[in-house]
């Protein structure tokens, strides 16, 4: 069930009411008042995002110097609505210059309710895209004067593209270079024992795209997915190549994918928006490969030293380079002295975080760096107990590889004008969660 909201508020942090607009009738005009006496003059603001008082929900967020708030007399959908506010609040952005707070509210009374009556019908969210709702709210709003965001002028034929299949893109867009920019950025979660067993791992990705292409093209990707790959081969009768290929699960597409086509042929096709956008997001559980393998070795001399070792491998191409590579290794916090041995890199005692900070600003794919650290301790006369040791953490960035094995096998462009198109493909690894036992 949508948000189905019955009220939405905008008030400052004293809680005085700038602007409000009511969409059912089932909650009275004074629904503010609780809110006020129940919430923000109990200091409860930080406890709860949803607060139900007397039979209806109030659904709220902060937003610089002001408070959005949504009540609700039914049983809606939370996450709903705080999306609505999320995509509210970039609409406001848009007009107001990027500035959005109690001052660009008050210079912008009469805007806002128009917006508002064009976002929401009923207590139920409709179309929030700036691109479409600048086409026939033509109106600017009052900027701010640190604003530096220029002014983005309205375009004609706003019947058609509200009315349109295709309401993300214009028509009408020339480019003297007409360019496809595709990323595909994936985050490796790892979580290693201190044997190097693999606990738990994944890998998310998104696909990430920037578009400066004229007219109105319908653009097909292909991607060594083990699904689309089997129907391809069975819509042209032909054995599959051969290759690695992947399972993806949890695929989300963005609204300009056309989901039939997917779902009868398993290829991605679209009408691109114009600029940058997220195409899709997918994650992987099997087959995942590990960019780097930590062996941490670790022995306690006595009471007062400890010795610890660590070395890390990287599996991937020769001929890659992982960038900005960060190792830390979680110490007792009863150290006292701490000394470095390390084969490359730069490896320092940081106190405040407890660990040894262990920096690699450029780390060649197979090969392997170490580090060696005496740690001296406090002595204490307290009796030492059994604890479980924070795991080791580690940061990177690897360009040109995916730790999924996805790949792009082809993107098509086709225009009716039939100009030539440049396509750039970039891949990057990054870690997520990546942690090793001690």
């Amino acid at each position: 069930m949508p948000v189905a909201a019955s009220a939405i508020y905008f008030l400052n942090l004293r809680g005085d009411v700038l602007i409000n607009r009511l969409y059912r009738d089932d909650v009275g005009g004074n629904m503010v008042d609780a809110f006020r006496m129940h919430i923000m003059q109990t200091k409860e603001l930080g406890t709860c995002p949803v607060r139900q008082i007397g039979g209806c929900s109030f659904v709220y967020m902060r937003i610089s110097n002001v408070y959005i708030v949504i009540v609700v007399s039914s049983n809606a959908n939370v996450a709903c609505a705080f999306k609505f506010v999320v995509e509210a609040v970039t609409l406001f952005k848009s007009y107001f210059g990027g500035q959005f707070d109690e001052d660009s509210i008050r210079n912008n009374f009469v805007l806002i309710y128009e917006l508002l009556d064009e976002i929401m019908d009923f207590g139920y969210p409709q179309n929030l895209s700036p691109e479409i709702l600048k086409l026939y709210i033509t109106q600017e709003g009052i900027r701010s004067p640190f604003s530096s965001k220029p002014v983005e002028k309205p375009v004609p034929n706003a019947t058609l593209q509200v009315t349109g299949a295709v309401g993300w893109r214009r028509e009408g867009l020339v480019y003297k270079k007409n360019e496809v920019f595709l990323d595909i950025v994936e985050s490796v979660n790892l979580l290693m024992s201190s044997k190097g067993s693999v606990l738990r791992c994944d890998v998310t990705g998104k696909i990430l795209m920037k578009c400066f292409l004229s007219g109105m093209p319908d653009l097909k990707l292909g991607l060594n997915d083990k699904v689309g790959l089997e129907k391809e081969s069975q819509i042209k009768s032909r054995p599959t190549k051969s290759g690695k290929t992947i399972e993806l699960d949890d695929v989300t597409f963005h609204q300009c994918v056309n989901l039939t086509r997917f779902n009868s042929e398993k290829t991605v096709s679209f009408v691109p928006p114009d600029g940058e956008f997220e195409l899709m997001k997918y994650r992987i559980t099997e087959g995942v490969n590990l960019p780097f393998r930590v062996l941490p070795t670790i022995k306690e001399l006595g009471r007062t030293r400890m010795e610890v070792n660590v070395k890390v491998k990287s599996v991937f191409v020769a001929k890659t380079f992982a960038l900005g590579v960060v190792v830390k290794v979680p110490v007792p916090k009863q150290t006292a002295k701490t000394s470095f041995q390390v084969t490359s890199g730069r490896a320092k005692y940081n106190a405040s975080l407890n660990c040894i900070i262990w920096k690699i600003r450029k780390f060649p794919g197979q090969t392997e760096s170490t580090m060696s650290a005496e740690i001296e301790l406090i002595s204490t006369m307290i009796e030492k107990k059994a604890s479980t040791k924070p795991p080791i953490q580690m940061e990177f960035q690897v360009p040109m590889f995916t730790a999924s094995g996805l790949r792009v096998r082809f993107l098509k462009v086709w225009e009716k004008s039939g100009y030539n198109t440049v396509e750039w493909v970039r891949y990057i690894t990054k870690a997520g969660s990546y942690e090793i036992r001690c």
